[in-house]
């Protein structure tokens, strides 16, 4: 003889839920500040690390996703923000009191694996250029700042 047994229904899911962060670039930019800044950037032109407006690094966040791919698109981010185009990562945007960033300003970006490459802001673009070895400390003058 058989017996009916009654099941509860059961019903199972599975809900991902991402286990680390999304990999992070950094972007720190530099204002040419040369007479001739934008004619594009020259290997020891003086450059002048871009601050808030309490004095402190800006640094710009970027999480890797479809768009940010790699320090191409970084840099290419990191100008749109320069430009008031828009917030980091983090919500946060470029200091209303500095200028824009231009074609002669170098971006600085540091991948997630800690490499770390120098883009020259180009008219159309960027190139590689070495570290930067000529870094001045002009917060507050008309250099990097609007008046």
């Amino acid at each position: 003889m058989t017996t009916a047994v009654t099941r509860p229904y059961t019903v199972t899911a599975r809900i991902d839920t991402p286990d680390t962060v999304p990999a992070a670039y950094t972007a720190t930019v530099y204002m040419n500040t040369a007479d001739d800044n934008f004619e594009g950037y020259h290997h020891n032109q003086p450059l002048a690390e871009v601050t808030r407006p309490d004095g402190s690094p800006l640094r710009l966040v970027f999480h890797a996703s479809d768009r940010i791919t790699d320090h191409e698109a970084v840099a290419d981010a990191a100008f749109t923000v320069g430009n008031h185009q828009g917030p980091d990562a983090n919500g946060q945007s470029w200091p209303t009191d500095v200028r824009s960033v231009s074609v002669g300003d170098v971006i600085k970006v540091t991948c997630p694996d800690h490499w770390i490459i120098h883009l020259c802001v180009d008219s159309y673009g960027f190139s590689h250029v070495p570290e930067p070895t000529t870094l001045v400390n002009l917060a507050g003058t008309r250099a990097t700042r609007r008046r």
